[in-house]
């Protein structure tokens, strides 16, 4: 039997500081988009007060779709700058244009205000956020693989589990906010804390990327004048496999955040129960994430990541239908507390799997460009899609067949990604 690695206490020193300072990011950056989802009620009539409710509600979540149309576009670029200049400076510039985003989103005046120059300027912000977004997983993720000196999928499932601690203080702030406030303060200004305060993240984080060294793998790779060119040329087959994997993921993600905005909007269920899922969702997420990449790092990330999706599969329609038929805040709860135990065991061990599709010499590119591909066709237009499914269906089970096409598509990816691509 082998040797177990040695792993020095500066190794594990650098690992625990490359999980903060990237946990930090991803935290700031969920935090912001799951905030938005969260008051999309209350942003459509903000800034959209001239429509009808139902199409004010897919011009905010369209809003929402833009920002993560611009993605690939910020994983390109910003994937490509991590492997020509660093990790560290990528890090570093992601998390100042998702602080102006945050800012901008925070401060906008609302229709009120200045007429529909209000919508222009969140868009303004929801693309700055997306563009920064884009280049903040790939980045990220590969300074934690390259940093941990073992144990990859633990070390980087915590930057899944910074999210799930997002998703715990969003919908924290949601029902507090519904709960404590008047509506007229909410909507006046009540939806603004919660940017404000997602803004206090951002220094913080700066000042531990700040202290980063980079990576020992980036330095000694060989590096490529036009990382992106070879991802496409040479890579398209692990780009594409990777991206379909990402689904259950992603589309677990904003399925939990679409439940207060479908909840209210559908079910007559209190915004508050649907905010309450959220937290324990969230809290699922936050302590069930790294014993799951545990496990992934024993039996291999594809494997785990394969039961999860079939779970996906077969849960999705059961899980909707209860909701449906008894909307009541205990199923509410449970439903959305399933979808976070869903999220867990797929998310998790997630970016272990991608890094390893990627040579170090392209991995920031690799790792941003796909997953942002697969985050924005499988993913992040899912609110605008279940709105106008519903809209023009009229079935309250439109999402469920939504979630489960999407499953398909990700057992797909993962079938390539083990038989082809060999990963466990």
């Amino acid at each position: 039997m082998a040797n177990p690695q040695v792993v020095t206490k500066a190794q594990l020193s650098a690992a625990r500081k490359a999980v903060v300072s990237s946990s930090i990011g991803a935290a700031l950056e969920w935090f912001d988009i799951i905030v938005y989802a969260t008051f999309a009620v209350v942003i459509a009539e903000n800034f959209y007060p001239e429509s009808n409710g139902t199409f004010g509600l897919v011009l905010t979540f369209a809003t929402f779709a833009l920002s993560y149309v611009i993605r690939p576009l910020g994983g390109m670029i910003l994937g490509s700058y991590a492997d020509r200049k660093g990790r560290k400076n990528a890090l570093t510039l992601t998390l100042m244009l998702m602080m102006l985003g945050t800012l901008i989103m925070a401060v906008a005046p609302t229709y009120a205000q200045v007429g529909v120059w209000g919508a222009v300027i969140i868009l303004i912000s929801r693309l700055i956020q997306g563009f920064s977004a884009g280049g903040e997983f790939g980045t990220a993720t590969a300074f934690l693989i390259e940093t941990a000196p073992n144990k990859k999928a633990y070390y980087s499932s915590w930057q899944v589990a910074s999210q799930g601690a997002s998703m715990l203080l969003a919908s924290a702030f949601g029902y507090g906010l519904t709960q404590w406030l008047s509506k007229e303060d909410l909507y006046a200004w009540g939806w603004r804390v919660p940017f404000f305060v997602g803004l206090l993240i951002g220094p913080v984080g700066l000042y531990i990327r700040a202290k980063l060294d980079e990576t020992e793998e980036f330095m000694k790779a060989e590096k490529e004048h036009a990382p992106l060119k070879v991802l496409v040329v040479h890579h398209y087959g692990r780009l594409l496999a990777g991206a379909a994997v990402i689904g259950v993921a992603t589309i677990s993600v904003y399925m939990i955040l679409y439940m207060p905005t479908f909840a209210v909007k559908n079910l007559g269920i209190p915004a508050t129960a649907a905010f309450l899922g959220g937290v324990v969702a969230g809290v699922i997420v936050l302590i069930g994430v790294p014993f799951v990449g545990h496990l992934a790092d024993r039996v291999g990330p594809a494997r785990v990541m394969t039961y999860a999706a079939i779970g996906a599969l077969l849960l999705a329609w059961p899980l909707f239908q209860l909701m449906v038929t008894t909307p009541t805040v205990p199923v509410m709860v449970v439903v959305i507390a399933l979808l976070g135990v869903i999220m867990a065991f797929y998310f998790g061990p997630m970016p272990a799997l991608l890094s390893s599709l990627f040579p170090a010499a392209i991995r920031g590119t690799g790792l941003a460009v796909t997953y942002n591909v697969g985050v924005t066709l499988l993913g992040g237009i899912a609110p605008l899609v279940l709105t106008w499914l519903l809209a023009i269906t009229g079935s309250l089970n439109a999402p469920s067949l939504y979630y489960m096409a999407i499953a398909v598509i990700s057992l797909v990816g993962l079938y390539f990604v083990r038989k082809r691509y060999l990963q466990p």
